[in-house]
């Protein structure tokens, strides 16, 4: 399998992991070999309730009998997604009340800049150095890590980039912006949060030009940072709100969501202003409705700041040098680069599974699934420090 796995599947570096997985449950994955590994990473913020949540797995089955595609571009009315995007309007501050539902967070983030550039009538993006949006070329445009992007040039024209919490850098955005695109928390530069009510700030700038605000939360939406959405701890409402990865526990899914007066421009001039063969696909919208009702009905969400609490208090080591993030959104910085490295190579063979950040080479990753129990979180931080011990 893994000689296949080589030849036939495409990688995207030279020493893929490659352990063969077998199934998952909960907080653990099991491979082929019958080792059984504590996930500290969730498919990259991906497995909000874990792996197999029961609730989410009787979803699909039940919606697979019925039916699993009937009809593109949101032409027919399919309960699963009306019935999600009702709930989701429900949560979010009332200007953000139609949801656009795509396939994953990039293609998520192509149709907030499009609409955006649609309702404003202008063309000047801004976004965030060290920013990661995807890997799509219009997300690509806006990613700002040169090194990531250099090879596929030419790129979106008009895009210019600010200094994440940065109050000087505010003047660069104009009457010429159509949208400033942020990560509400940073996740690639090494989870850095907002300071000094840094999107508060660029909300009013954004207000005072007619720029409109998107804000990024795939990565931080639905439960991860202590709140449902990251915005709601720093009063900061969006006009476009991005979101994807955790939505559906591990099926391929996102979202960007504005108001029916700004989505309202994807009607006309063109019609079909942006489309998608299987957003709002009826399976995956179960999956996001179960998942949706099981972060919300069940203090997973509060509890997420208390197991960053708990994951403070057990990773004290004189490696470790500083966890940044919120909720169960967290970084590991490490000395350096190579101990990083030995953190995350060497806890896997001992069956634990953190993982890297793709801009911050000291980063190690921490993000599980917000069902982990406090046993499970204290088993595997024990795994780190013994590692961190071995260390020479």
């Amino acid at each position: 399998m893994k000689d296949d796995f080589l030849k036939y599947q495409a990688q995207t570096n030279s020493h893929p992991l490659a352990m063969q997985v077998s199934h998952a449950n909960g907080s653990y994955i099991y491979d082929v070999d019958g080792n059984v590994h504590l996930d500290f990473v969730a498919g990259v913020s991906v497995c909000s309730l874990g792996h197999c949540h029961p609730k989410v797995v009787a979803a699909i089955q039940q919606q697979t009998e019925k039916y699993m595609h009937v009809m593109v571009y949101g032409e027919y009315i399919q309960e699963p997604a009306v019935a999600y995007t009702k709930l989701l309007a429900s949560l979010l501050p009332k200007s953000l009340n139609t949801s656009y539902l795509v396939n994953s967070g990039t293609e998520a983030i192509e149709g907030a800049l499009k609409l955006a550039r649609r309702f404003t009538g202008r063309s000047e993006i801004v976004s965030a150095n060290k920013a990661y949006h995807g890997n799509t070329m219009g997300s690509l445009s806006i990613m700002g890590y040169e090194e990531r992007k250099s090879a596929f040039r030419p790129l979106l024209p008009d895009v210019s980039f600010i200094e994440f919490n940065s109050e000087t850098d505010l003047d660069k955005i104009t009457t010429k912006t159509a949208a400033v695109v942020l990560e509400t928390i940073q996740g690639g530069a090494g989870f850095i949060l907002p300071e000094n009510n840094y999107l508060k700030k660029v909300r009013d700038k954004c207000s005072e030009v007619g720029a409109l605000l998107i804000l990024d939360e795939v990565q931080t939406g639905f439960g991860r940072t202590g709140k449902l959405f990251a915005f709601e701890h720093y009063n900061c409402i969006p006009d476009i709100l991005v979101v994807g990865k955790g939505m559906a526990s591990g099926l391929p899914v996102g979202a960007f969501i504005a108001s029916s007066q700004l989505m309202k421009v994807l009607q006309h001039s063109p019609k079909l202003g942006h489309i998608t063969t299987f957003g709002g696909n009826p399976v995956i919208a179960a999956a996001c409705l179960a998942t949706l009702k099981e972060i919300t009905s069940s203090g997973l969400v509060l509890l997420t700041l208390e197991k960053e609490k708990l994951f403070k208090k057990k990773l004290v080591h004189k490696y470790i040098k500083e966890i940044r993030g919120k909720g169960l959104m967290l970084a590991l910085i490490m000395p350096n680069e190579e101990i990083a490295n030995q953190l995350i190579l060497k806890s896997v063979k001992n069956n634990l599974i953190l993982f890297w950040l793709l801009f911050e080479p000291k980063a190690v990753r921490i993000s599980p699934p917000l069902t982990i129990s406090n046993e499970e979180i204290e088993k595997g931080c024990a795994i780190i420090l013994k590692v961190l011990d071995d260390l020479k």
